[in-house]
């Protein structure tokens, strides 16, 4: 990787995507803290270290994706998450609808316009979800009184503020896009998890060595989870099944054509870390709106501590079990859906056939598509079970031992693993190909 980078750093127009990409990265720390007026930082924090309110696993993990500004009550508090739901449902939506999938179909300029439509459904969004953050926090009193400024007028801005701050960052995710390196939305997670990893370590290291009995035993469990996580996912993220394919020969003139053996290769992990990041916002979603004008003994609350596993009393139990299955099947379903969008085994067999193409043992055409539909099918699982379960079992074991419940940051660690590693894996291949492209001399030298 390292190595990547430094031969990716000789080359000038490649030196000045990665500077940018630096550039906007600095942007995005330098505002993330910049304070939302009128709201107490100390009260935020307390929240959503679960002292005050629900939600403290899926706020928390907020607060990492944002690199702490939600804790710090700054104008990225919301992060990227309103523009992710906005794709997830514009990709939904033109599967459903015939002419938005039509006009998906229109090449660039369908493109355009389906991007047109998801960046005002993100401003929407933004504006609910700051709505119900911003009444939240009202309620757990971390709306400072101002004397001589309407109640109304304030909640406005703190509103005004949080949706600004998530329609910068979706313009600055869609400048890394296209004039830096890897994907914005992804880098700008990245960026945040990258920034919250001191205070990770800080959190771990009090949990364990704080105390007057030091558990070395327990941190280097810890340390060895997290190597063997990273080695996994960097496994799985390379691990891919080749399907063989054999190109019949052809003669075209006097030249001779095919007659070659090559393969398809179907990656375990296609969808790379969009289904965590999905499944995230899917989450946190709901469970902001959940909590609108409501208070720890409001019906709304108890949904809202149900949806979050934050559950008091009787409902404990069954709230901690419902959030980490519906966030492993989100998981699951989002791997499934993204490949199927990724990926065409319909179109492969068809561009197969065309080049005189086929599977050995396999006609060409349906019975092609079937076999590859069936490959990729059962790859899929393999993947998706891979991430839900890394994401998920530390949850489940700071559910399982009540010395690591305050541990939040070990609840985090399979989610924030999964996406850096993978962004790093991801924003790497990227710089390999765009070198291999410009180094590639082509057919007439």
């Amino acid at each position: 990787m390292l190595e990547t980078i430094r031969n990716a750093w000789k080359i000038p127009d490649l030196r000045k995507k990665i500077l940018y990409t630096l550039l906007m990265l600095v942007i995005f720390r330098l505002g993330s803290v910049i304070p939302v007026p009128w709201l107490d930082a100390g009260v935020v924090r307390g929240w959503i270290d679960g002292a005050n309110g629900a939600g403290s696993t899926l706020f928390n993990l907020l607060d990492t994706f944002s690199g702490g500004s939600l804790s710090n009550a700054t104008i990225f508090a919301m992060s990227i998450t309103p523009y992710i739901n906005s794709s997830i449902i514009m990709q939904l939506l033109c599967v459903a609808i015939p002419a938005l999938e039509r006009m998906s179909k229109e090449g660039e300029e369908g493109r355009k316009k389906i991007t047109k439509i998801t960046r005002y459904l993100t401003v929407g969004l933004s504006a609910l979800q700051a709505w119900g953050l911003a009444i939240t926090l009202k309620n757990q009193g971390a709306v400072s009184n101002v004397n001589g400024i309407h109640p109304w007028l304030v909640l406005i801005t703190i509103i005004l503020a949080f949706t600004a701050g998530t329609a910068f960052l979706m313009w600055l995710g869609d400048e890394i896009t296209g004039k830096g390196i890897g994907n914005g939305i992804s880098m700008l997670i990245f960026a945040g998890i990258v920034c919250r990893v001191p205070t990770m370590v800080q959190r771990a290291w009090n949990t364990f060595m704080g105390g007057s009995q030091k558990q070395w035993w327990m941190l280097l469990i810890l340390l060895i989870y997290i190597l063997a996580s990273i080695t996994f996912v960097v496994l799985i993220n390379e691990a891919e099944r080749r399907i063989p394919v054999q190109y019949a020969k052809r003669v075209v003139g006097r030249k001779m054509y095919g007659g070659q053996s090559t393969y398809i290769p179907i990656k375990v992990a296609m969808a790379g870390v969009i289904p965590i990041i999905f499944a995230m916002s899917i989450m946190t979603f709901p469970a902001t709106l959940a909590t609108l004008f409501s208070k720890q003994s409001g019906i709304l609350y108890n949904i809202a501590a149900f949806i979050v596993g934050n559950g008091q009393g009787a409902a404990a139990i069954p709230s901690r079990i419902f959030y980490p299955l519906v966030y492993f099947l989100l998981i699951v379903g989002f791997t499934y859906f993204y490949t199927s969008i990724t990926f065409n085994p319909i179109e492969v067999s068809n561009n197969i056939k065309k080049n005189n193409g086929m599977v050995p043992g396999l006609r060409p055409g349906k019975p092609t598509s079937d076999y590859i539909s069936k490959v990729l099918s059962r790859i899929t699982l393999v993947g998706a079970c891979f991430l839900g379960l890394v994401a998920v079992v530390p949850i489940v074991i700071s559910e399982v031992f009540s010395n690591l419940s305050s541990l939040s940051s070990l609840a985090l660690t399979g989610t924030s693993l999964l996406i850096v590693v993978g962004v790093a894996l991801e924003t790497v291949k990227q710089l390999e190909s765009q070198m291999l492209m410009r180094h590639y001399k082509g057919f007439l030298e």
